[in-house]
């Protein structure tokens, strides 16, 4: 073999393993695919449909109330929305949710929601600094917050919103 071929093929292999080290960087860092489990964000999401998860988003930017997150918690990753922010007071009284004491609008929301009080679950009266509360959309059907308490931001991977996979399925969700 002549030194020409053996220079091709080290090219070569060179070309393919930085492919994969960028595939393996931008899927550690960057984004992933997630897949809907359950029904616990229906009618919003569906059980599997398959979500591009950003990973980098909120290496820049803050945590909002409302968006699409993936959360670790000890047994397994799930998808939920942040509706309660760090020192917030929470409330769902009469199907209406109160932050700080003020109303605010769930308008994503079709089934009703249970009274719930975060003290009266012994959470004390405030989400705790760095961390979330977090709900399904299909409230009687969601392990979150009211369950597992508010998640810590470093237990947030990222935001996800675009819905990749079925084809048919209408994108970006709220």
């Amino acid at each position: 073999m002549s030194k020409d071929n053996n220079k091709d093929t080290t090219k070569e292999y060179f070309i393919y393993v930085c492919i994969i080290l960028l595939i393996v960087f931008i899927r550690s860092f960057i984004v992933t695919p997630v897949r809907v489990n359950g029904d616990s964000m229906y009618p919003t999401l569906k059980d599997g449909e398959i979500m591009l998860l950003n990973k980098i988003n909120y290496r820049f930017n803050d945590i909002k109330r409302f968006d699409i997150v993936v959360v670790n918690t000890k047994d397994e990753k799930i998808i939920k929305r942040v509706i309660g922010l760090p020192g917030e007071t929470l409330e769902i009284k009469d199907n209406v949710l109160y932050i700080n004491g003020k109303e605010v609008k769930e308008d994503f929301l079709k089934e009703e929601t249970r009274d719930f009080d975060m003290e009266a679950y012994g959470m004390g009266k405030r989400i705790p600094d760095d961390s979330y509360f977090v709900m399904g959309d299909n409230r009687d059907n969601s392990m979150d917050s009211r369950i597992i308490g508010p998640v810590k931001k470093s237990q947030i991977t990222g935001r996800t919103r675009l819905v990749v996979f079925p084809f048919k399925a209408k994108g970006y969700r709220n």
